[in-house]
């Protein structure tokens, strides 16, 4: 999954922890993710918000992808600043699921809200590169057995 991604990769956002229903992915602000008032374009924000949404959502064993979501920008995200995504599932019913991430900087500010709401796609696989290893790839250590969404640009 994780190899497939090329959009979350470009951006700097490396996941750090998966779990039934959960996930965490970071990523640090640089200066291409600059709006033009000098802060974190809401684009890299919501990017951010949705990689963590689409591993939490897919760590079911079964292919997720993204059918909407919301954000809302509670405080600036400045160049440097360090963003945590937490990720949780609040609903799984049937395939349809139902994510909120919080997303924070290292000192703890919420930066945005973000909810997001998923459908599993029974036999959809990642993009190639990953085959034997489980369909999720933790940044950090391997393979995990879950799934990763790869719809319309997001989740």
């Amino acid at each position: 999954m994780r190899a497939g991604d090329r959009a979350a990769r470009s951006a700097g956002v490396e996941v750090t922890e998966v779990g039934p229903g959960r996930a965490v992915a970071t990523m640090t602000v640089a200066e291409e993710h600059a709006n033009g008032h000098g802060v974190c374009h809401g684009g890299y924000l919501f990017l951010l918000a949705d990689s963590a949404m689409a591993y939490a959502s897919n760590s079911h064993g079964i292919s997720a992808l993204a059918t909407g979501a919301d954000i809302a920008f509670l405080q600036p995200a400045r160049t440097g600043d360090v963003l945590h995504a937490e990720a949780v599932e609040r609903s799984l019913a049937g395939r349809s699921g139902l994510y909120d991430v919080t997303v924070r900087t290292g000192d703890g500010t919420v930066v945005a809200e973000f909810r997001g709401r998923t459908r599993q796609v029974p036999g959809l696989r990642p993009v190639s590169g990953e085959q034997g290893q489980g369909p999720l790839h933790h940044s950090r250590g391997g393979a995990r057995n879950a799934g990763r969404s790869a719809g319309s640009g997001s989740s």
